[in-house]
Order: structure tokens, then C-alpha cells, then sequence
């Protein structure tokens, strides 16, 4: 069975369990998206509850982040939990949702001001047909997980902003030129407009 790919019939109210080992190829995750190092281990749980499957679980693997900092990459462990919901989607909603693209395109003057009930719940996402397609909500998952602001180290002194040389790898000869008191030039020019006299 394929783990991305489970057929419906497969889903009941007894459960599915699915796991496996998926690289970020299989996810087509892209640069842009996350940066993966190694495989990432996939464990879901799918359970059909009336009209809608319910699939929980966890994602662990290792991720490369670049501090916002210093710009070095770095690894970080990366592990989080899944709880997301699949409904049928309709062909009325499928027409509905392809005109509203089509009308979004061509009509660039007359923006959407309303937002439909399903677009307001992130963990809601559509099937069609006999399969699940779960990479793109996995590829979602990942990206959602991800951090803002990635961090090497709480302690990382980042980068000299005159030089840009990494302090961490010690002080940089900007910091020696720098005056101790930034308002010294201040109060340099504060002292000549005094005694304007003795200019």
C-alpha cells in the first residue's frame, strides 16, 4: 500500500494505520518550501468518522534552517504532531471554486471580500475520487511547522553589521573603532556651539 496514496475503501471506522520512511522528493518539496536532510518518518492514523476522515499523527526529521543571524545552515530536529480532516468535495463546490479562480484572474478589480467557511479552517482539506492524496497536506504540515525566525542558538552573536564578520567566531576590529557612547558625537558638537567664541 502506498503510504501517500490510500484508498478510501481501505479507511473505516476500525481505523488505518499507516507508516513509512518518505524523502522530500516523494513530498516534492522544493528549497523554497523546507530543506530536509534524510528521510522523514511518517506515522498516521486515518479513521472514517460518518462523512469525513479523520487522520492524526506524528512527522519526525531533521531539517537544515539558516539562522536569521548569522546565515550559517544548521540542522535542527523537527517533530510534530497531525490532526487534519478530509471531506468529499462536491462537484458543485469544485465548479464553484474553479470559477471563483477563473473569475479572480480575469477580474482583478472586483477582489473577494468574503472567505468561504472551509477556506477559514486550515486543517480542513478535499478528496475526490477512490485515493487520498496526503502529500500535499504532509508538504502543508512541514511548511506550517516551520519556524519564522530560525535560530542556530539562543546565544548566536550574529553578524558585525559594518564587516559582516560572524562574532561568534570572536570580536570583529569594527567593535575596537566603535566610541564606547554613541551619543558622543552629540555632545562633541554640543561643546563647540557653547562657545562659539572660542572657535
Amino acid at each position: 500500500m502506498d503510504v501517500l496514496i490510500p484508498k478510501i475503501a481501505d479507511i473505516t471506522a476500525e481505523g488505518l494505520s499507516l507508516s513509512g520512511d518518505l524523502t522530500g522528493e516523494e513530498l516534492e518539496l522544493t528549497d523554497a518550501d523546507v530543506c530536509i536532510r534524510g528521510p522523514l518518518a511518517i506515522g498516521l492514523d486515518l479513521r472514517a468518522v460518518d462523512r469525513t476522515i479523520c487522520v492524526t499523527g506524528v512527522v519526525e526529521g531533521t531539517a537544515i534552517r539558516q539562522c536569521v543571524r548569522c546565515l550559517k545552515d544548521f540542522d535542527e530536529p523537527m517533530a510534530f504532531s497531525i490532526h487534519v480532516a478530509y471531506e468529499r468535495e462536491t462537484k458543485i463546490k469544485a465548479v464553484t471554486t474553479a470559477a471563483k479562480r477563473t473569475d479572480s484572474r480575469h477580474r482583478k478589480e472586483t477582489p473577494a471580500v468574503e472567505a468561504e467557511p472551509e477556506e477559514l479552517n486550515d486543517d480542513l482539506y478535499y478528496y475526490v475520487g477512490d485515493h487520498l492524496e496526503l502529500a500535499p497536506m504532509l508538504r502543508e504540515q512541514l511548511i506550517l511547522a516551520s519556524p519564522m525566525h530560525p535560530l542556530c542558538s539562543d546565544e548566536c552573536l550574529g553578524l558585525c553589521p559594518r564587516c559582516g564578520k560572524d562574532l561568534n567566531a570572536g570580536p570583529c576590529c569594527c567593535s575596537e573603532e566603535q566610541t564606547g557612547n554613541p551619543f558622543q558625537v552629540l555632545r562633541t558638537m554640543k561643546e563647540k556651539l557653547r562657545d562659539p567664541g572660542e572657535r
